[in-house]
């Protein structure tokens, strides 16, 4: 028997070099980088457009405090064919690039409040969809200062379209199309949606987008969003603290996205950064808990709104995965709901 097992051993070993060998022969590489290759060209992913369901996906479930697991927020939905996201965090569309999604059929961009971790990707949805070969210029959703945004990133980033239009040409990087149009969500004399307001925003081929003001004060305007598609409806709820009208706009959806910050780790952090002499991390978990929501407030908000599916997003403080769900739900899971705890994003 020991012999069997030295001959199967010799065996096993022979067959992992030969394998090792053939595989830094040069012309096996470009064999397997060319299938490589083929594959990253396969067809976009379709199957997320392509009938009349209501889809979401999470393309950044973090917030501004450095997480390598997560980037900071960004929603996609998807109804009728189309593509819409709601907000943009930095990063979060080189995950979206993985996909490989049809992003010629990006057809706007809603932003819930101007922090920039809810806006700094905005060039990159606007660029990847131009070079995906939308035909036309992208409607960006906000309050009152989206054209400040948008015309902002626009001059920020002329000589770049300048550049890429002259390299590639105009007709295949239509100059109109690779535009960024702003589209206020405002009362009819100008000012915010605040209180328990809230304004329909787009009414088109079953779909139905609905803006409201959450509470996230000094940030003003912050808005949450409703998709309602075919009989199923999602609510973000943007960044706020807990909201009545939050609650009262989500009533009766299928899906609740909602912020979540466990109070109690940031107070754990802003204790040791202060042992530590970090005074200006101090004074930032100082500040921030009281704009931010809880997981408690997030599953309180599902149950008044008699919504089933919760999930949590734009998780602060950063943790191992592991223990953040454990710990995220705690406060979430005194409601007697079933939240879930989104990402890693991947």
């Amino acid at each position: 028997m020991p012999r069997t097992k030295r001959l199967l051993a010799g065996f096993l070993s022979l067959i992992l070099l030969s394998v090792a060998a053939f595989y830094w022969v040069p012309a096996v590489q470009d064999l397997v980088a060319a299938g490589m290759i083929r594959r990253a060209f396969e067809q976009p992913q379709d199957a997320l457009t392509g009938d009349d369901a209501l889809r979401v996906a999470i393309c950044g479930s973090g917030a501004p405090l450095a997480d390598a697991n997560r980037r900071p927020a960004c929603n996609l939905v998807f109804a009728g064919g189309k593509i819409y996201v709601i907000d943009a965090g930095a990063g979060s569309f080189a995950r979206v690039a993985k996909w490989r999604l049809p992003l010629d059929r990006l057809e706007a961009v809603f932003i819930t409040h101007f922090h920039s971790d809810h806006i700094a990707d905005l060039p990159e949805a606007r660029l990847q969809s131009w070079v995906a070969q939308r035909s036309a210029p992208l409607p960006v959703y906000g309050g009152p200062g989206v054209e400040r945004i948008v015309s902002g990133f626009a001059e920020a980033f002329a000589l770049d379209d300048f550049y890429r239009i002259t390299h590639h040409g105009a007709d295949f990087l239509k100059p109109e199309a690779g535009r960024m149009q702003p589209r206020e969500i405002a009362n009819a004399d100008g000012s915010p949606l605040t209180g328990m307001q809230s304004a329909t925003v787009l009414e088109k081929d079953g779909l139905k987008i609905t803006a409201f003001a959450v509470d996230h004060a000094p940030v003003v305007p912050a808005y949450g969003y409703r998709f309602d598609y075919r009989g199923r409806s999602v609510v973000f709820s943007g960044d706020t603290r807990i909201s009545k009208n939050l609650a009262r706009r989500a009533k009766g959806a299928d899906l609740l996205i909602h912020e979540a910050m466990d109070k109690k780790l940031v107070g754990l952090l802003e204790e040791a950064a202060g042992q530590a002499g970090r005074y200006s991390a101090r004074q930032i978990f100082h500040d921030i808990p009281d704009y931010h929501a809880s997981p408690e407030d997030a599953a309180l908000t599902a149950q008044q709104a008699g919504v089933p599916h919760l999930v949590l997003t734009h998780l602060l403080p950063p943790l191992p995965a592991w223990l953040g769900e454990k710990m995220f739900l705690r406060g979430a899971e005194v409601t007697g709901g079933t939240p879930q705890f989104s990402g890693p994003d991947r």
